[in-house]
């Protein structure tokens, strides 16, 4: 047993994920971050040059070959003295649902903004989802080597659109496209400039210039730079931690994470501003301390990571006390004990056994089949963590095996894909198990179940879409009166994963006239943080 004190232990981690909506260059940034700690010896880039290899976080072959991020990756390394544990996030809204379940189990997130598109509807939301789950955000404003927008007409936007106040830590010298370099607000005297490395797959090289030196480099770009940083200094656009984590405000940060400009100033941020693992809230009111017993939240279940394998991690957020590899925990939905007999830390794809680990890390179960996506863990006095909210889909289609032979391997991949929380999977009378329904929040969803039951189930599916968009919770009441409406077309199924009812309609219009036609029957709208 170790005797290592938990809170003391979890004062020196920083869990945090990264966010953005597609293309703004996070899987970028994720490989520059972790090249700047050491992690790694060279970055990736997910549109990588030749002699480039594909990004660590992105191990899925449909993630390197389409260059977006459809799963979460975790990645840990250390820097100054501190453990960083930095969650990669799907990038494309179709997949917020993943993105929303991480954000469960980090403590701070770090926002990417394209310098030429600003605010766009992706960040909209994940900006809203924080705010929503009191999770703090630093920004980073991305791509300012390439032409985009000017810096003060970003910070506007930020704040006029979610009355949050952006407080720049770094400024840059130059407008997007024509970076000079980059002022550190808290050192405004001097000016950083950097030179690219060959295809970005190593540090820019950074050098201090005083004011005088500046003035000659930068010219009438260091000037103006000067007098932004007087003007909102005088509009009290200041840096405050307590205002930042309480989410009133973001720390801004510019720079281009694909030329690693400005990124070591980022990751020193996590260091000095991100919030440290704290009590978590449990269901029915009341904390756990960092310093409790074991505790840990499933966020997250990944099959057949390790094609050698066929293995399936959960991937685990410790929220208190110390995590050992062997010890035996108890399951909070069922009351069972569970061996942790298998414990691995991830780096993207590869792995390595891990002993222990406190509060803020993440530990990844292998082979924990009985794990499901929100469970709690717990040694000690009963820890029960909230659940997830569950999307509400918008897509549905039927899905039927390609090879009837497969069967077997069709029913146990749907089922498989269903427990990840890829899909949702509905069941009807109607058609039976070899036809279930897939329900997702975007059609991209089904692009990974088609790819992943080929790949990895080697049972290739045929879907046929349904021409339903709006879903609704309801009970087996709400059900028996939908199969009688005489005025609106839908159709009741259950969830495989828990058997509740869910009531599909083409449209609003056809949910409201169902309420109408009867207006006892329950018809309640899923959580849907996407919309």
């Amino acid at each position: 047993m170790t005797n290592a004190d938990p809170a003391a232990v979890a004062a020196r981690r920083r869990t945090f994920a990264v966010i953005s909506h597609p293309d703004a260059g996070k899987s970028t940034l994720t490989e520059a971050l972790a090249l700047h700690a050491r992690a790694l010896t060279s970055a990736g880039a997910v549109h990588g040059k030749g002699g480039r290899r594909g990004v660590a976080s992105d191990w899925m072959e449909m993630e390197q070959a389409r260059g977006i991020s459809v799963t979460s990756a975790v990645l840990q390394f250390d820097h100054r003295d501190r453990v960083l544990n930095l969650l990669d996030t799907p990038g494309h809204a179709d997949f917020s649902e993943d993105t929303y379940r991480v954000l469960a189990a980090v403590d701070c997130a770090v926002m990417l903004i394209d310098a030429a598109k600003g605010l766009e509807e992706q960040t909209r939301k994940l900006f809203d989802v924080c705010r929503h789950r009191g999770v703090p955000v630093i920004t980073f404003v991305n791509k300012w080597d390439r032409p985009g927008r000017e810096a003060l007409e970003l910070l506007d936007e930020i704040e006029s659109e979610f009355k949050l106040k952006p407080t720049p830590v770094t400024w840059p010298v130059g407008i997007a496209g024509e970076l000079r370099g980059l002022v550190d607000v808290r050192d405004p005297g001097h000016l950083l400039r950097y030179t690219r490395t060959p295809g970005g797959a190593k540090e820019a090289v950074e050098e201090t210039l005083t004011a005088e030196q500046a003035a000659v480099a930068a010219g009438p770009e260091w000037e103006q730079a000067s007098e932004e940083l007087e003007l909102l200094r005088e509009t009290g656009a200041v840096h405050d931690q307590e205002d930042f984590l309480a989410g009133n405000s973001t720390p801004v940060f510019f720079g281009a994470a694909v030329s690693n400009i400005g990124v070591r100033l980022l990751l020193d941020a996590v260091v000095d501003l991100a919030p440290a693992p704290a009590p978590r809230p449990l269901l029915g009111g009341g904390e756990r301390p960092v310093d409790a017993a074991f505790s840990g939240l499933v966020f997250k279940v990944q099959a057949n990571m390790d094609r050698a394998h066929r293995d399936r991690i959960a991937f685990v957020r410790v929220c208190s006390g110390v995590f050992e590899r062997g010890m035996t925990v108890t399951r909070a939905a069922t009351g069972k004990p569970f061996a942790t007999k298998y414990a691995h830390s991830v780096f993207g794809q590869d792995r390595s056994s891990v002993e222990t680990a406190y509060p803020g890390d993440v530990v990844g179960l292998v082979n924990a089949n009985a794990l499901r996506v929100g469970d709690t863990l717990y040694t000690g006095a009963r820890a029960d963590f909230p659940p997830m909210p569950t999307f509400a889909p918008e897509h549905f289609a039927v899905a039927r095996p390609s090879d009837i032979g497969r069967s077997k391997q069709f029913r146990r991949g749907i089922a498989q894909l269903d427990e990840e929380g890829v899909v949702q999977v509905l069941a009807s009378d109607r058609r039976g198990e070899q036809s279930p329904v897939l329900a997702a929040v975007g059609p991209m969803q089904f692009d990974v179940v088609a790819h992943r039951m080929e790949n990895e189930f080697s049972a290739p599916l045929r879907l046929e879409p349904l021409a339903y968009s709006v879903a609704r919770v309801t009970d087996k009441a709400g059900a028996e009166a939908l199969n009688l409406s005489r005025l609106v077309h839908g159709e009741a199924l259950t969830r495989t994963r828990d058997g509740s009812w869910l009531a599909l309609f083409p449209s609003r219009w056809q949910a409201s006239a169902f309420e109408r036609e009867f207006p006892d029957a329950l018809l309640e709208t899923l959580v849907a943080a996407h919309e």
